[in-house]
This record gives structure tokens, C-alpha cells and sequence, in this order.
């Protein structure tokens, strides 16, 4: 049904979502987006995946410049070989990837949040060794990608997070 007065509508639905859900924007005043911004940091990268996914979080948050929490994660990958032919071998790998993470305060060490952020990814064997080569690289670090964007989708919906 058309409304014919759209003014009133639109004013009325307004202040129903004002007062009603308390919806906050992430990246607005009070939003979490604001108090992880600069402000987590990872531990220490010991592998390759580790310094891309490090990497691909401090390109998402920042560089922590007032580390006021302490991410400790364990990353875990895995592959899967989803298309073979039978005198080629295997011409597809799929990258299976897990993310077991802890985010503590670093000012009480208290937990803030916690879980596993899963992703999948893959590549293609097709071509030569150095192209192979190359798109599992591309793979690994798209995978990476994905389990941060995973991890901060996460965090800014935690409830835990002192807002800034």
C-alpha cells in the first residue's frame, strides 16, 4: 500500500529505530569499529601464513598503536585435491583454513572474546610448477584474507569491547 504522506512515514520509522533497537553504527561514535582501530595486537608471526594473516589485520585495524588488547591465535590449514584426472594427477587444490583466537585486555587480562573463524580457498595445478606454485601462494594468502575479515566481523559485533 502507497503512503501518501512519506514525510510522516519516514519521521515516524526514525524514531521508532532511534529508540527502539539501539543500533549503533561500528565505525560511529560508541561503535566498536572505533575501539579496535589501532588497538589490537597480534602475538608474533612465526610462519609464512602467520606474517600474511598479521599482515592482512594490521591492513583491516591498523598498526597497534595503543595495543589495548592481545590477539593470540593458532592457525590451521589443510588441502583438499577436488579435481584429479586420471593421467594429469590432481588439477585442483582446495585450502581449508581454521582460526582458533583469543582476544584478552591487556590492562585487566581478562577475556574479551573467543572462537574459530573457518574459510576455504583453492587453486588451480594446471600449467607449469612455477604457476602452481605461484596460485598456491595467491590461495594461502587469500585464505588469510578471509579469516581476518572473518575475525573482525567478529570482534566488532562482540559485546565484551570497551567502546572508545
Amino acid at each position: 500500500m502507497w503512503c501518501s504522506d512519506r514525510r510522516a512515514f519516514l519521521a515516524g520509522l526514525a524514531a521508532f529505530a532511534l529508540t527502539g533497537c539501539r543500533f549503533t553504527p561500528v565505525y560511529g561514535p560508541g561503535g566498536a569499529g572505533r575501539a579496535l582501530m589501532g588497538a589490537v595486537r597480534a602475538d608474533d608471526p612465526v610462519s609464512r601464513a602467520d606474517y600474511q594473516f598479521v599482515a592482512a589485520l594490521e591492513e583491516r585495524l591498523g598498526r597497534p598503536v595503543r595495543a589495548g588488547y592481545a590477539l593470540s591465535y593458532r592457525i590451521g590449514q589443510s588441502e583438499l585435491e577436488t579435481g584429479v584426472v586420471r593421467s594429469l594427477g590432481p588439477t585442483r587444490i582446495q585450502l581449508s583454513g581454521t582460526l582458533d583466537f583469543v582476544l584478552t585486555d591487556a590492562a585487566t587480562g581478562a577475556q574479551v572474546a573467543s572462537g574459530r573463524i573457518v574459510a576455504d580457498s583453492a587453486y588451480s595445478t594446471t600449467s607449469n610448477q612455477l604457476t602452481t606454485l605461484t596460485a598456491a601462494e595467491d590461495a594461502e594468502l587469500r585464505l588469510m584474507r578471509m579469516l581476518v575479515d572473518g575475525l573482525v566481523t567478529r570482534l566488532m559485533t562482540e559485546p565484551g569491547l570497551r567502546r572508545a
